[in-house]
């Protein structure tokens, strides 16, 4: 017991002085940041930069700790150091305990301020008026489809995509109900409904299905109303105080919902990234096509392309637009050619912005 006791304190003593050395490394760090400041005089938060650093220590990372554990905590890191020079205002779909507002702190960490917004039009708001630096918005679903809101703001906003968010999405059935059998109706926003509208039908079919603006929202009608429950995050279920009847109800397990940051400029090259754009096809027979003949003919990979009305650009009624992601940026060679000649031929074109492709 007395040589067990013995190896215990050393694996403490030597966790002790590997922690004191971490402490003096930080700070170190955050003094080099301190001093890239100074230097560069404006904004020194760079998507890019921060992309190819996570990417580089997940690539020299031996184990056991996971690639996202590293990722997570050099986030929280570079998020603290830059928070030491430039305070970050985030504009979020809200309310509190949204996904939205677990992308944001997936993307930037847990110091900037993040401030909850009504809707999506005042994320974008919100931004372009200078009111936050960066906003996030979600823009597509892997079970439900595209965001429409946010491509028609997307159409017609100055401001450009600097960054994305995966977002893997678990709903859970939560309420103050002491059993299932107490609840009459079930709160969530239309699209987590039909992403569990498989599992519902099938454990809760004669239960009412109401949908509200938010999972948030749900969460706290469950909370204040009788007979109620909520499909949510577990973030909303910690706000509001209520406990998880089902966890996972989602009908498909690797339901993912994507979200943009969206600023007044779009990021660097990072050596992994991804553009985005919005165009027209002229009216004429083959138009279509050769809006994806210069991507074809200089090797660019289109990873999306979905049309959809083109709301406030003052064209016909049945105008339509195509909204198109490519890997590679802007600024790589062979995407740079081919957006020359898109431009040429096609009835309009607006680039979104490129941004580096999102980290697990």
């Amino acid at each position: 017991m007395s040589d067990n006791k013995d190896e215990l304190a050393k694996l403490r003593e030597n966790i002790n002085r590997i922690d004191s050395e971490m402490v003096r490394l930080l700070n170190e760090r955050a003094g080099f940041a301190h001093k890239i400041g100074e230097a560069k005089q404006g904004s020194i938060y760079r998507p890019e930069r921060e992309a190819q650093i996570l990417r580089r220590l997940s690539g020299e990372n031996p184990g056991p700790l996971a690639a996202q554990a590293i990722q997570h905590i050099f986030r929280e890191i570079m998020s603290a150091c830059l928070a030491l020079e430039q305070p970050l205002k985030i504009a979020f779909l809200g309310p509190a305990g949204t996904y939205s507002e677990s992308a944001a702190r997936k993307h930037f960490g847990s110091s900037p301020s993040l401030d909850s917004c009504p809707d999506i039009d005042e994320v974008f708001r919100a931004v372009a008026a200078g009111v936050a630096n960066y906003g996030v918005v979600p823009v597509e679903n892997s079970t439900e489809g595209a965001i429409g809101r946010t491509l028609d703001l997307l159409l017609t906003s100055p401001l450009k995509i600097c960054g994305e968010i995966n977002l893997p999405i678990h709903h859970n059935l939560m309420t103050r109900c002491g059993s299932i059998d107490d609840v009459k109706r079930i709160y969530s926003h239309s699209q987590s409904l039909g992403q569990c509208q498989d599992w519902l039908n099938k454990h809760l079919p004669a239960l009412e299905r109401i949908p509200v603006v938010s999972n948030s929202e749900a969460a706290r009608r469950a909370a204040e109303e009788e007979s109620s429950a909520a499909i949510a995050g577990e973030s909303a279920a910690a706000l509001y105080g209520l406990h998880i009847l089902h966890a996972n109800v989602e009908d498909d397990p690797t339901n993912t919902t994507r979200f943009l940051v969206i600023a007044s400029h779009d990021a660097g090259p990072s050596g992994n990234d991804k553009t985005s754009l919005v165009c027209s096809a002229q009216h004429k027979p083959g138009a279509v096509h050769e809006l994806l003949t210069p991507l074809a003919r200089h090797g660019v990979s289109m990873t999306r392309f979905e049309s959809r009305p083109a709301r406030g650009l003052g064209g016909s009624q049945w105008e339509y637009v195509f909204y198109i992601d490519l890997l590679g940026h802007r600024l790589d060679a062979s995407v740079q050619r081919a957006l020359e000649e898109l431009h040429a031929c096609a009835g309009y074109v607006k680039e979104l912005g490129s941004y580096p492709l999102a980290t697990a």
